[in-house]
């Protein structure tokens, strides 16, 4: 509502003076403020803040009249009353020296800055006063309390009499009122000689009066407080009568609320009580109570001492309190606390020192309640201001505090909007972004500063009538607009703003006309003509329709009424205004839909419908008046509505089932009397006959029945003229705001699938629940309420010299203003839930399942009602948590819910919440059918703390095993910490969860550092360029530790177990990819369990399943014979641009991509980009693919030139194939000489092109193949030398099982083997034939040892500098660093969906690899 800003000015005084001003009132005009002094007055403008005139008494007047002591305005702000210590009364004239002026601006040369603007002067300058005293009035005892009372001058004394004196006090003379004959009761009903007050020495301590209410709010001497009302026109003791407040006898000082007919009690224990008049009995009857709560303030709350001032703002909104103790707090007018001085950066310093609470003498608003005014009582009053250094008077303590509140205080037709526009003196605060980006309003905000990131998500409602959530939410920062100066200059201070629905055009309202903005080209429009401007004073408000600025305003020529619409995008000027006249002064405007809303002075409502004309250059709009509705019978002053809206709102709700087109119409009138929340609904009881003759726009409206109160406190309304199916339960309600008492909405119930509703069901119902921030706008579809908070910067580290202790900036920290949201779904859930509206609830939450913090929303009302309930000291007859539970497992998110809120309720409350939504085990086996391993990991915490060791060690067992299946690694590895803290030592508090990655960052290469490996010349390169050794360090978690000292423990040897029955599942079902990932994620020694297993499981049953299965797992193609004669695809002479080039290029950056990731360069994604540039050239070479079953694409891997040293890739030796196919390349064309590419080359280049799968399919392939060969698993190399279709892999093979008394089974089963891959390579895969045919000698040896061998020798381990190889490191940390390359040929369409799935699932599998693993290549 109201908000601090900034650091508070001291004012400072031009004249020298001695005292200290003890008294500060503005006058009513709120243009000049009086500041008294024990014996001087002076008048202040109040912008700029200058002194005028100052009136010091002379020594020996002063000596008789004693100190002043209070001053009172006249409402005309022409005379001034000082009331003084000895019982005088001093009337000041202040009479205006015309067109004189103390201050003149001065504008730099240039400047547009005209002086012949009419009221130039008056605004610009400080009109120039003088101070005469007129007459003194002797009463003859002390006055306690002076009060201006329309003519009159009302004035208590000491003596118990009431004064009521004549402002041009010389006429009438005085009427003198005894307390004791005035009669007090407990209301007006009672008797009409009511007990007197009965005491001789009673009289007013503080009295204000009310002009709502007819009458002044008294504080007596001893505390009590009443009402007192004349009950007639004649103002004397026997026709006053006064009303107690039964509960107050500690009062201090009062001051009342005209809008809202409120009396603000003070009260000594520092609390506020505040009471209203009931209308029907006259009694004083309780509203609330303003007080500092133990929970906000603990060491405060009850040493505030007595209230000393209150102070309600000019538009009457929020009220200043303060204490004898010192401090400020402001409050909304219902209740809630908005600002407290007395706790965080204001209370304390930097360094946590406490600071003195300010002290206040006397406050008091300024214009339009952007400045608080306050003298500064902190320094005793006796003690006189020293000389500085300087010789200049210190200054006198004047402190203007600078606040910046909603639009809503004073232009509550805003409360349809979905902005938060707050409007400071000379800027607006938006919350709506930047105006670039709500020009697409369903835009996500792609902004830095997303700090509310689970707060943001699409509307289901596509239309533009409201933001994107996003635009809304996206960071803490406002849009600052500075409003123009020139319109500043002369129509200081801004009274009205209003902001359009999409939140990029701003219009505000001064003293005279009126100026708009756009946020889109960030430009102010302002009347062309001055004169136009300044002769028209808008009333009630403004508000946008379209493109057009809706306004009531009073025409100063022609001293009339207006409602005026003016078109955005034209000229500023009455010319293109659409002007109609008014009968009345209005008070209120504002829209819905297309139709204008006005509630005038003499109580009545008109509705008028507004329509846009497209005629003419500029569109304009043409206004009908509608209907009008006199509401003088219900409202007793014009001055107490505070709002007035028509909404679509109603409540039978059938009739919206059946004629859901209706539902948009204007169906009723809300009101806002006074914080009471009255309905008008449209009568239609009556016979509604439809006469199709007549015009539409003259069909007459139905009349509005009786009003109906709907709620009392209310400070704000807002409703929506959107609609939206899926969400009619948060569209269709009315959201009120109630001050301390929280929110309300006013919710629809609708009956399920259109059934006939229940006749006891009501159609609505009003739900409250409670808030922590100040509601200024609803977002409805969204379920979230936007405020604003108020936030403080200390800067007194900056001022560390002992002189600058005194500066303001020490004194107080910055005030700054933040954006803040509250989602309040959960409360509405609760409420329905509480009352029994569980199908309601379900409605509304399926409504709202897509908003992304849907899940939060569970989890908050399961939290919360826990800790109610299992922390309640009574037992609970009727427990809710039961239904919370069975009301979330209505969603697919309740496992979810609910170990997320365990793990942050304290353990002490689980059983609590477990006997309700049922046992963790059924919960946890229920995770793991559902395959959501992380959620089971959660109950898995809490099986630990709420069971016994063996029972959580079976089921982290169970979850161990089904996340080692489905190879989520980092969920195994916590898994064997979490088994391994079982064991050792039996904990039962639950092992912490990691706060980063577990250190596997060597993957499965710790094993490499203890080896001698003997890196090929280029790894050498590599070493030395990126420091291998960093990567390749021994991990230093459990998983590092795990196979060295623990290694002989059970629990170790458990897991162990579970590890090795894994592998072994992996390698019998050929599933080497996978093996290879699990090795290196979870630091399994691979070789060591390899070793064990040579006979066993690290056998090959079958070498051409196994041949198949790597082809399809690591999608390398199945090789192809080259055609015997192919279409020359160099006919224009740039193969070499076109695809050597690309292909050599695009080798290298696949090749070397993880080392780009090393160095910091950007990795650009692996797409088919680079193939479709030289897809014509491609289209030319037929590529015959394999005539077996399997068609399968050929991915095409280059092979960069022999030169370059860094060909990590390029481990084939190509002369060994290159001499089968010498004769495939010999019909070309003629131009084929012109070509610099060799023959020889070029046939190397498509071979490698057709029969080379994904680099990193090679590079896995390689580090299997080095692990094989390591463990001596001699089959699987031969597997795996076949696939990459290298000889050297095979002779290696060959000669180790000729140099070494090799197991003769193993030597029997690649023979085996081998003869079935020449078996199916003649049949089914004759590209393999070459290569069959090159190992030819090699596999009759082979046979020959097999005949030689009698008996079989244990394997002896090879020695690996036989094993050349280079580590490659490589963080697959991106999908597409590692996506392959796919080509699909013209002949295999059908073929090529598939085979991009495949390739989509293999790269979803290697994302699981994750920061840890690694490739290494062999060459």
């Amino acid at each position: 509502m109201y908000f601090l800003s900034g650091w508070p000015k001291r004012l400072l005084c031009p004249l020298e003076s001695l005292e200290r001003p003890l008294h500060i009132q503005t006058d009513p005009q709120r243009a000049f403020f009086a500041v008294l002094f024990p014996s001087q007055l002076s008048i202040w403008y109040c912008r700029p803040s200058v002194l005028i005139v100052s009136y010091k008494e002379l020594s020996k007047a002063a000596s008789q009249f004693g100190p002043y002591k209070q001053a009172e305005w006249r409402p005309d702000s022409a005379m001034i009353a000082v009331s003084t210590a000895n019982g005088y009364i001093l009337f000041f004239e202040i009479p205006s020296a015309r067109d004189k002026y103390l201050y003149e601006p001065i504008y730099p040369k240039g400047s547009p800055h005209l002086k012949g603007t009419p009221h130039y002067k008056e605004e610009q300058c400080a009109p120039s006063l003088n101070l005469e005293m007129k007459k003194v009035l002797d009463l003859q005892a002390s006055i306690t309390s002076l009060q201006s009372m329309l003519e009159d001058l009302l004035v208590a004394t000491a003596d118990g009499f009431l004064h009521l004196i004549h402002w041009d006090g010389m006429t009438n003379g005085r009427k003198a009122i005894n307390l004791c004959t005035v009669p007090f009761s407990v209301d007006l009903q009672s008797s009409r000689a009511g007990s007197l007050l009965g005491f001789e020495d009673v009289y007013i301590r503080d009295m204000e009066y009310c002009a709502t209410l007819d009458g002044f709010a008294v504080v007596f001497n001893d505390g009590r407080v009443g009402f007192i009302t004349p009950m007639s026109s004649r103002f004397t003791a026997e026709q006053l009568h006064g009303v107690w407040a039964q509960d107050v006898v500690d009062g201090t000082c009062v001051a009342v609320n005209n809008k809202y007919r409120l009396m603000a009690f003070g009260c000594a224990n520092g609390s506020v009580q505040v009471y209203t008049i009931d209308t029907t009995t006259g009694a004083m009857q309780f509203s609330h109570k303003l007080e500092l709560t133990p929970k906000q303030y603990p060491d405060i709350w009850n040493k505030t001492g007595p209230v000393k001032l209150i102070r309600w703002s000019p538009d009457s909104c929020v009220v200043m309190v303060t204490w004898e103790c010192g401090g400020l707090s402001l409050w909304s007018v219902f209740g809630a606390q908005l600002i407290c001085t007395l706790g965080g950066d204001f209370a304390y310093q930097s360094d946590g020192a406490k600071k003195d609470p300010l002290k206040i003498r006397s406050m008091t608003w300024g214009s339009e309640g952007y400045h608080l005014w306050v003298i500064d009582g902190n320094s005793s009053s006796n003690m006189k201001p020293e000389r500085n250094a300087n010789n200049e008077a210190q200054q006198f303590g004047i402190l203007q505090f600078q606040f910046i509140k909603s639009a809503l205080t004073v232009n509550p037709c805003m409360s349809n909007q979905e902005q938060v526009l707050l409007q400071g003196e000379d800027r607006l605060y938006l919350n709506c972004g930047d105006a670039a980006q709500t020009q697409s309003p369903r835009n996500a905000l792609a902004h830095s500063e997303h700090n509310h990131s689970r707060e943001r998500g699409p509307f289901s409602d596509g239309s533009l009538d409201s933001q994107g959530l996003s635009t809304l939410l996206g960071h803490r920062h406002w849009h600052v607009v500075q409003i123009h100066s020139t319109y500043l200059e002369s129509n200081w201070p801004i009274r009205f703003s209003a902001i359009d629905k999409l939140g990029q055009n701003v219009a505000v309202v001064g003293k005279f006309g009126f100026a708009h903005y756009s946020l889109l080209t960030k430009k102010w429009k302002l009347f062309g003509n001055i004169t136009q401007e300044q002769t028209m004073m808008v009333t009630g408000g403004l508000a946008w329709w379209n493109d057009f600025i809706v306004l009531a305003c009073y025409n100063l020529n022609d001293h009339q009424e207006e409602l005026r619409i003016y078109l955005r995008t034209s000229n500023l000027d009455n010319a293109f205004a659409h002007i109609t006249k008014v009968q009345a002064n209005t008070l209120l405007l504002s829209v819905f839909r297309d139709i204008v809303i006005l509630f005038r002075a003499d109580c009545s409502i008109c509705l008028y419908s507004i329509e846009r004309r497209s005629e003419g250059l500029n569109p304009t709009a043409s206004i009908q008046i509608l209907q009008e509705v006199s509401m003088s019978r219900y409202i007793p002053h014009p001055f107490l509505v505070v709002s007035v809206t028509l909404t679509s709102v109603r409540t039978e709700t059938g009739i919206t089932l059946k004629m859901p087109q209706q539902a948009c119409e204007a169906e009723s009138i809300m009101l806002n009397l006074a914080g009471q929340l009255i309905m008008l609904q449209r009568d239609r009881s009556g016979p509604q006959i439809r006469d199709k003759d007549n015009n539409p726009n003259q069909k007459k409206h139905l009349p509005f029945c009786a009003p109906v109160v709907l709620a009392q406190s209310v400070e704000n309304v807002w409703t929506t003229c959107r609609i939206n199916k899926q969400k009619r339960h948060l569209l269709e309600a009315l959201w009120l705001s109630c001050g301390g008492a929280g929110m309300k909405v006013w919710l629809p119930l609708f009956p399920r699938d259109h059934r006939k509703p229940h006749s006891f069901l009501s159609r609505r119902i009003m739900l409250p629940f409670h808030i922590n921030i100040y509601p200024l706008a609803v977002l409805f579809e969204d379920a979230l309420v936007l405020g604003a908070v108020n936030d403080t910067v200390l800067y007194d580290c900056l001022y560390t010299q002992t002189s600058a202790r005194e500066h303001l900036e020490v004194l107080f920290p910055f005030s700054i203003v933040e954006r803040t949201s509250q989602i309040y779904l959960h409360h509405i859930l609760r409420q329905l839930l509480v009352r029994n509206l569980g199908e309601q609830a379900l409605l509304l939450a399926h409504s709202c399942a897509t908003l992304p913090y849907f899940p939060h929303v569970l989890e908050l009302m399961l939290h919360e009602v826990l800790e109610e309930e299992a922390t309640s000291r009574e037992p609970i007859p009727d427990p809710l948590l039961p239904t919370v539970a069975k009301f979330i497992t209505e969603f697919p998110l309740f496992l979810q819910t609910v170990v997320h809120c365990a793990r942050k309720t304290e353990y002490a409350l689980w059983n609590y919440l477990f006997a309700a939504v049922g046992n963790p085990k059924d919960l946890f086996e229920e995770c793991l059918m559902a395959q959501d391993l992380d959620t089971a990991a959660s109950y898995l915490i809490i099986l630990q703390n709420m069971e016994v060791p063996a029972v959580s060690r079976q089921h982290a067992t169970l979850l161990f095993n089904t996340a080692l299946e489905q190879g989520k690694w980092d969920l195994c590895r916590h898994m064997i910490r979490f088994l391994k803290a079982i064991g050792s030592g039996e904990t039962e508090t639950p092992p912490p969860t990691p706060t980063t990655q577990e250190p596997s960052s060597s993957g499965g290469f710790e094993f490499f550092r203890h080896r001698s490996i003997s890196l090929s010349q280029s790894a050498e390169n590599l070493h030395s360029k990126f420091n291998l050794t960093k990567t390749l360090s021994m991990p230093s978690g459990p998983s590092g530790k795990r196979w060295s000292k623990d290694s002989d423990c059970a629990e170790n040897m458990y897991i162990d177990m579970m590890l090795w029955r894994h592998a072994r599942r992996l390698l019998e079902e050929i599933k080497l990819k996978d093996l290879g990932c699990f090795a290196a994620q979870l630091g399994f020694e691979l070789i060591g369990w390899l070793c064990k297993e040579r006979a066993r499981a690290a056998r090959v049953e079958d070498f051409v399943c196994a041949l198949k299965k790597l082809h399809k797992d690591f999608l390398w193609p199945f090789p192809v014979i080259p055609a015997s004669s192919i279409n020359s695809p160099f006919k224009n002479g740039k193969y070499k641009t076109a695809v050597g080039e690309q292909l050599l290029k695009s080798q290298s950056t696949d090749t070397f991509v993880n080392m780009e990731m090393d160095t910091g360069i950007s990795n650009t994604p692996r797409s088919r980009s680079w193939l479709g540039t030289i897809s014509s050239s491609q289209r030319e070479i037929d590529t015959v693919s394999s005539h077996g079953p399997h068609m399968q694409d050929a991915f095409l891997s280059p092979l960069l030139s022999k030169g370059d040293e860094c060909s990590i890739g390029s481990a084939t030796d190509l002369t060994e194939t290159s001499s089968m196919v010498d004769g495939d390349w010999t019909m070309v064309d003629e131009n084929f000489s012109s070509l610099s590419l060799t023959q020889s080359e070029l046939e190397q280049l498509s071979l490698e092109l057709a029969s080379k799968g994904p680099h990193k399919s090679q590079v896995q392939l390689r580090y299997l193949l080095h692990i094989f060969m390591e463990a001596g698993c001699l089959d699987w190399c031969v597997v795996i030398g076949l696939i990459l279709r290298e000889s050297s892999v095979i002779n290696q093979v060959f000669s180790i099982m000729q140099s070494s008394d090799t197991d003769g089974e193993i030597c029997q089963n690649i023979k085996t083997g081998l003869d079935a891959v020449d078996k199916w390579a003649s049949t089914d895969c004759p590209g393999y034939k070459p290569f069959l045919s090159i190992i030819k000698p090699q596999i009759q040896k082979l046979n020959e040892i097999v005949e030689e061998q009698v008996q079989p020798e244990a394997f002896q381990p090879v020695n690996p500098s036989k094993v050349p190889e280079q580590v490659n490191p490589r963080a697959e940390e991106s999908r597409t660093s590692s996506s392959h390359g796919t080509n699909p040929q013209s002949d295999a369409g059908s073929s090529s969906a598939s085979r991009h799935e495949e390739d989509k699932a293999k790269t979803e599998d290697e994302d699981s690899f994750q920061e840890g693993s690694y490739d290494c290549v062999v060459s």
